[in-house]
């Protein structure tokens, strides 16, 4: 059946740029926004929705897919507030930074049918700016859009399958992994590049004052490492609460990492660190081929 109604709940960056795409890649059917009103019209006024509401059990209404766009803990609190009421065949979806706090909830909600009605993604995209005024629809080009199956979930078939091309016709790449192993891995490639950002932009302020000209005269450099330090804390705060073991794992390899090399500022060891840093951009290795 195709999708004629998809809802999508939180229409800031991430939804905004998600019901952009799917209107330039041509999607026919209605998309209903749920937000705050403000938000709401400026989400119409752009073209990305077309109708909206503040009441969540509105907007999902005759909709076959309902993508939770929301920070993780009020995805979260929206999958045990919305599961029960959905349609049988309605297909729920996140675009959330962890999973495993998600997972839990959707198998604690529906239960033996979480297979069949609950899909947890994340998109690795986004911008340090947030909103709907920020939204882009080629956000999603060239990005992987994280897909962590349940058990015996078959996503080659139904609204799994038709919900996966639409994310293969916006221009992402879709990667499996379960949700445990998405937690770590993006403590490491997302979570904490974050966090170093905030806290050298913080040092920054706190040793130069906010109004020295740091950025001009840093470079490309210090405007690059302290981009992100810009994005809002109102995300990151339910990613940091939901991921907390494992980013803090991460956070301390780094600290260690840091002490390390403050130890060893006039030593041959600051030159290893160099060497083990410089493997990460090196091509792989072709492995030889026997005879």
């Amino acid at each position: 059946m195709p999708i004629r109604q998809i809802t999508i709940i939180g229409t800031g960056l991430i939804g905004g740029s998600l019901a952009l795409a799917l209107r330039k890649k041509k999607f026919a059917g209605r998309i209903v926004g749920c937000d705050r009103e403000g938000t709401l019209e400026r989400a119409r006024m752009r073209g990305a929705i077309d109708n909206g509401t503040a009441n969540p059990g509105d907007a999902v209404r005759g909709s076959q897919v309902v993508v939770l766009a929301t920070p993780v803990l009020a995805i979260v609190d929206l999958i045990e507030r919305l599961g029960p009421s959905l349609a049988p065949k309605a297909l729920l979806t996140d675009v959330g930074s962890t999973k495993s706090a998600v997972v839990e909830r959707a198998v604690k909600v529906f239960g033996k049918n979480a297979g069949r009605r609950f899909l947890a993604g994340h998109p690795m995209a986004g911008k340090e700016m947030s909103g709907v005024d920020y939204a882009d629809p080629d956000l999603f080009q060239k990005a992987v859009w994280f897909i962590t199956p349940l058990p015996e979930q078959n996503l080659n078939e139904g609204l799994f399958a038709e919900f996966a091309g639409w994310i293969d016709r916006i221009g992402s790449r879709i990667a499996m992994l379960p949700a445990e192993e998405h937690d770590r891995l993006c403590a490491w490639i997302s979570h904490l590049p974050q966090m170093i950002s905030t806290a050298l932009a913080a040092a920054l302020v706190e040793e130069f004052g906010d109004r020295a000209p740091l950025l001009a005269a840093g470079g490309r450099a210090l405007q690059e490492m302290t981009r992100i330090s810009a994005s809002p804390y109102s995300m990151w705060r339910d990613i940091a609460i939901s991921n907390k073991a494992n980013l803090g794992k991460a956070l301390w390899k780094v600290e260690q990492r840091l002490a390390h090399i403050r130890e060893n500022l006039a030593t041959r060891q600051l030159a290893e660190e160099f060497e083990q840093a410089h493997a990460l951009r090196k091509p792989p290795r072709k492995k030889a081929i026997a005879d």
